[in-house]
Formats: C-alpha cells, sequence, structure tokens
C-alpha cells in the first residue's frame, strides 16, 4: 500500500507524462518547453503584482495591510531568479534536471491553484477583481512550472539538401 506522499507524486508525475510532456512535444522547435516556461512565470509575476496594486490603489487595503503579498510576490520574484539560474542546466538529449528538483513545488503549487480558485468562486465584492488576477496569476505560475519540468527534445539533425555522389577512381584500388 503506497502513502499519501507516493500518490501525490505520482498524480505529479502522470499530470508531467501524460499532460504537459506531449503538450511539451508539440510546440515548435524554435520555441522550446523551457523557454515558454519561463515566459508563463514572469508573466504570473507581472499578474500577482497587478493584483496587489489594485487592492493598494483601489483603497481596499493599506500597503502595510498587503505587506503578507507583497512578501510573497518577492518570494515569487527570488523563485523565477533561482530557476532562470538552473535553467542552464537543462541541455537538449539530456535529462532535465528540473523534472527531480521541482517534486515537491509542482503538487504545492497545484493546491494554491485550487485554494485561488476556491477564494475567487467564493469572493464577492470589489475584492473579486483582485482574486480573478490572483487566479490567474496562479494557473500561468503552475502551467510554466510544470513546462520548465518537462524533457527537452533531442537536438534535430540537419540533412544536408545536396547530396554527394561518390563514384570509383578509374582503375580503382588494386589489393
Amino acid at each position: 500500500m503506497s502513502t499519501f506522499v507516493e500518490r501525490v507524486n505520482q498524480a505529479d508525475l502522470w499530470l508531467l507524462d501524460k499532460v504537459f510532456q506531449p503538450a511539451s512535444d508539440r510546440l515548435p522547435e524554435r520555441l522550446p518547453a523551457a523557454e515558454l516556461g519561463m515566459s508563463l512565470q514572469l508573466g504570473a509575476i507581472v499578474f500577482f503584482f497587478s493584483a496587489i496594486a489594485i487592492l493598494v490603489f483601489s483603497g481596499q487595503v493599506s500597503l502595510g495591510s498587503s505587506m503578507f503579498n507583497i512578501l510573497n510576490w518577492v518570494l515569487f520574484v527570488a523563485f523565477y531568479l533561482a530557476v532562470m539560474k538552473m535553467r542552464a542546466l537543462i541541455r537538449p538529449g539530456q535529462a532535465n534536471p528540473l523534472r527531480s528538483f521541482l517534486l515537491g513545488m509542482r503538487p504545492l503549487n497545484v493546491v494554491w491553484l485550487v485554494i485561488s480558485f476556491w477564494s475567487g468562486i467564493t469572493g464577492t465584492g470589489p475584492l473579486m477583481l483582485a482574486d480573478l488576477f490572483v487566479m490567474i496569476s496562479n494557473l500561468i505560475f503552475v502551467i510554466g512550472l510544470y513546462l520548465v519540468s518537462c524533457q527537452p527534445r533531442p537536438p534535430s539533425r540537419r540533412t544536408s539538401k545536396s547530396r554527394v555522389e561518390l563514384r570509383p577512381i578509374m582503375g580503382g584500388l588494386r589489393d
């Protein structure tokens, strides 16, 4: 009988292998999954900052009251910078080391995504716009995290358009 953690890891790897890896394999060759994933994570950072700005500038919360959200945003940025530095480890044709490095982060972010969807659905009034931005931010971040964890495609082989034809030399070689 497997433990809860093993089941969560199995579900995470199933989602990675059956949903995101096939999508990653269908991306154009000039756009690797890691690049798209990093772009999505940067977009998530911008959306989360927008949610904080909406809350502060609409007068719903003061800057001091939103300090938890600002610290959360700083953690988003720090995580993005760390993954950006580790992205150099991803090489075409080799196993992606971020797949195992992010094994604990992916399920945790899926849980945060579910929580943000729940708060977005049950939210009312003027905070609903900020909740919508947080939901979109978490969704984009999770998709980006899974795309960064996908295995890169092997490098493509270049084929020559002109074929060289080898012909024997007149007289040939004698044994």
